[in-house]
Formats: C-alpha cells, structure tokens, sequence
C-alpha cells in the first residue's frame, strides 16, 4: 500500500497546522544531527515558528558556526567567484610545486635524481647528510646505552636470584646433614639400648627361658 502524497501548500487548518510543524521540526532536526554524525560537517539551523517560537540546532557550537558563515560570505563578497577561484588554483598549484620539491629532495637525499646539480648544490646536499647521520648515530647510540643499561640490569637481577638459589641449596643440604646426624644417633642409641638389655637379663628370667627349652626337647631339668 503506497503512502498518499500531501500537496505542498499552506495548511489551513491551524491545529493540523501546528502538529504537522512540530512533526517535520522534529524529523529535520533528527536528519540535520544525523547529517553531522554520518559526515563529520558543522550544521546548523534555526527555525522560527508561525507564533514567533525559535527552534535551533548546532552540531557544534551555533556561534562558532555562525562566525564560520559570516567569514565565508565576506569572501565571498570580497571576491567574485572567478577570481575566488583563481586564488584556489593557484594555491593548489603552489601546494603541488611544494609537494614535487620536497620528494624530489628526498630523493636526492637517497643518492637519486643528482645530475645536473652544481658542485655548491652539492656540497650543500653533503652537509645535510652528514648532519642527518650524525643525528641518526646519535639516536642509535642513546637506544644502545640504554638497552646495554637495561641488560645489565637484568643481568644483575639473575645474579642476585642465582646467589639466593644457590644459598637455598646449601641450607637445604646442611638441613639434611644435621638430620642425617640425629637420625643415625637415634639409631645408634636405640641399638646400645637394646644389647645392654639382652646381656643384662635377670637370671630367673634367664633360667626360666632355659627350662621352657629344655621340657621341650625332652630333657631332665635340673
């Protein structure tokens, strides 16, 4: 279903009027803000009302883009279009005789493009060469100090972490030692104890155990 096309005149109706204002200022300004944020432009506008109600909107600031339209229409009053542009060629042809000048020079920095040059063109381009690889000597030495200083750094780190291992390994090992040493007295001991038990026996006890082994091989008791 195809929407029905309104005829562009004046409403005559002044509700219909109003509602049909407040609907399109709003879908302008929604198209105006999106316009600002889709292309990065400064937009601007200021609606007056049948009843003498302001309505604006700025993308940015409304003085800064006023004063942007104000400058703009001066030059434009100040020159005529044809001379205005005129300016602008110019201007874009100054621009690219810079651009081929300094690629050119640069190429001539690389050793290219030097025929024709004179022995002073030449000189002057050696200077600038040298002054250049002194300051890119200077920038290569600077980063290999401080990446010399950084290695030492870090070298000094790896000593001090190989200093605390090898502490912790001798600790360990005397720990062991020292335990190896309680553990082998312990056992020593408890080996003493046991002998002078078994050769410190009381008789009876002993006397006991020599009849219990003799009534059980048969044998006269004594």
């Amino acid at each position: 279903m195809t929407r029905k096309k309104i005829k562009i005149k004046k409403i005559d109706n002044i509700a219909a009027r109003q509602v049909t204002f407040s609907k399109r200022r709003r879908g302008l300004f929604k198209k105006a803000e999106e316009l600002a944020v889709l292309c990065d432009a400064d937009v601007a506008l200021i609606v007056f009302s049948a009843t003498g109600k302001l309505f604006d909107f700025a993308s940015s600031s409304m003085k800064h883009i006023l004063q942007k339209y104000v400058s703009h229409s001066s030059n434009i009053e100040k020159y005529p279009p044809l001379q205005f542009l005129q300016q602008e060629n110019s201007l874009q042809v100054r621009l690219s005789k810079e651009i081929s000048d300094k690629t050119r020079e640069l190429r001539r920095m690389g050793g290219e493009e030097l025929e024709g040059l004179s022995l002073e063109e030449l000189e002057e381009l050696e200077k600038k060469l040298k002054v250049g690889l002194n300051r890119v000597s200077e920038t290569k030495d600077e980063q290999l100090r401080n990446e010399i200083a950084t290695l030492q750094y870090k070298g000094s780190e790896l000593m001090e972490e190989n200093n605390q291992l090898k502490q912790r390994v001798a600790n360990d090992r005397r720990n062991g030692r020292i335990v190896g040493d309680i553990m082998d007295r312990m056992i020593q001991e408890d080996g003493e104890s046991i002998t002078k038990n078994s050769t410190t026996q009381p008789p009876l006890l002993q006397a006991a155990d020599c009849s219990d082994t003799m009534l059980k091989l048969g044998l006269p008791f004594h």
